[in-house]
């Protein structure tokens, strides 16, 4: 890599920066989402809890990229301000703990939501982005 042409120049280490400090993001959220640290002394547990962190983390990655791309305040949070337990410095909730209730009705389902509720707008426009999506086949 360093060898090859063009190598040396600032442009490449910029890119190469970039590249790393994305990687960096990416594994302080999945620490965020379960990674730090490991809750058993059993390997078939802990493969179990790593396989969900992993899953968490890849979710919410396609979460920003797909419905959350457009909100600043959303497409960059860190997860500690996304999930139900603020962090000490008392971050608000803003999206993955939610103040709502589901419902049925004639074969339905409505998810009724809090007004008041700040992140309300941000939720039902990436709820409605989530499901016109076209299915995986």
């Amino acid at each position: 890599m360093w060898g090859s042409a063009g190598s040396h120049q600032i442009q490449f280490l910029d890119a190469l920066h970039r590249d790393h400090a994305e990687v960096e993001d990416r594994i302080r959220t999945g620490k965020a989402m379960g990674l730090h640290n490991l809750p058993s002394q059993s390997w078939q547990v802990n493969t179990g809890w790593m396989l969900a962190a992993n899953l968490a983390t890849d979710l919410d990655a396609w979460l920003r990229l797909l419905t959350l791309h457009d909100r600043e305040d959303l497409a960059d949070a860190e997860p500690a301000t996304m999930l139900p337990q603020p962090p000490a410095g008392g971050t608000p909730i803003r999206l993955y703990h939610l103040p709502a209730r589901l419902a049925r009705h004639a074969r339905r389902r409505f998810l009724r939501i809090e007004r008041t509720w700040p992140w309300a707008t941000a939720f039902t426009t990436s709820w409605s982005r989530i499901t016109q999506l076209p299915v995986a086949t």
